[in-house]
């Protein structure tokens, strides 16, 4: 499949780029998508929910009224769930929430998100670009040039280019990543996929081995 490559003002430079069929044209696996996905969104907790239980309270011990002649229901401590400022019954605990998932899972999961994509006629091929001064007005006139302005997307990169990171930080629906950080939920949260030449030859290969 060949795509043209644009210039950092939205124009085709007159040249075009082979994307393999095998990453960018597969016939998409739902199944797996959602399952590296899950496993991403679930990396995100931090898993470090807690509420104290009776045992876990600050408070007396003795017993705060008698066992019998009150009328009312037995209590033995100021700690029980049943009054306020008590312990919690079944609260939270810390969990990990890793979740383990096989490799050409996530391989086939990742070609599947860029082939729906791709489908879409959502990615763009852009030339390498940097910049002398990380500012965000320049990584805007790009974003304006490219009609993703108002739109969410994620610019994947060859190598680390701090530049081009710091002049896209600020901007809440634009994402800059290398391709090898390249994840399932970061390519289908996107409107548009913007691929620099310089990380189309790293992207094919971690994606083909």
């Amino acid at each position: 499949m060949k795509v043209a490559v644009l210039d950092i003002k939205g124009k085709e430079t007159g040249r075009k780029v082979e994307l393999s069929d095998a990453v960018f044209a597969i016939e998409p696996n739902n199944h797996a998508v959602y399952l590296d996905v899950k496993q991403y969104l679930a990396h995100q907790r931090q898993g470090t929910h807690k509420s104290k239980e009776r045992g876990e309270i600050a408070g007396s011990t003795r017993k705060i009224k008698k066992q019998k002649g009150t009328g009312t229901a037995r209590a033995g401590s100021i700690k029980s769930p049943v009054f306020r400022g008590g312990g919690r019954i079944f609260g939270p605990r810390p969990k990990d929430y890793t979740q383990k998932l096989n490799k050409n899972v996530k391989r086939l999961a990742r070609k599947s998100a860029l082939s729906i994509k791709s489908k879409e006629q959502s990615i763009f091929v852009l030339e390498d670009f940097n910049f002398d001064t990380p500012k965000t007005k320049d990584f805007v006139q790009i974003l304006k040039s490219l009609g993703l302005e108002n739109k969410k997307s994620l610019f994947v990169l060859g190598d680390s280019n701090n530049s081009v990171y710091l002049a896209s930080r600020n901007l809440s629906r634009s994402e800059v990543v290398k391709s090898s950080e390249l994840s399932t939920y970061k390519i289908l949260n996107a409107n548009s996929v913007v691929l620099l030449e310089g990380s189309l030859e790293g992207l094919e290969s971690n994606l083909t081995k």
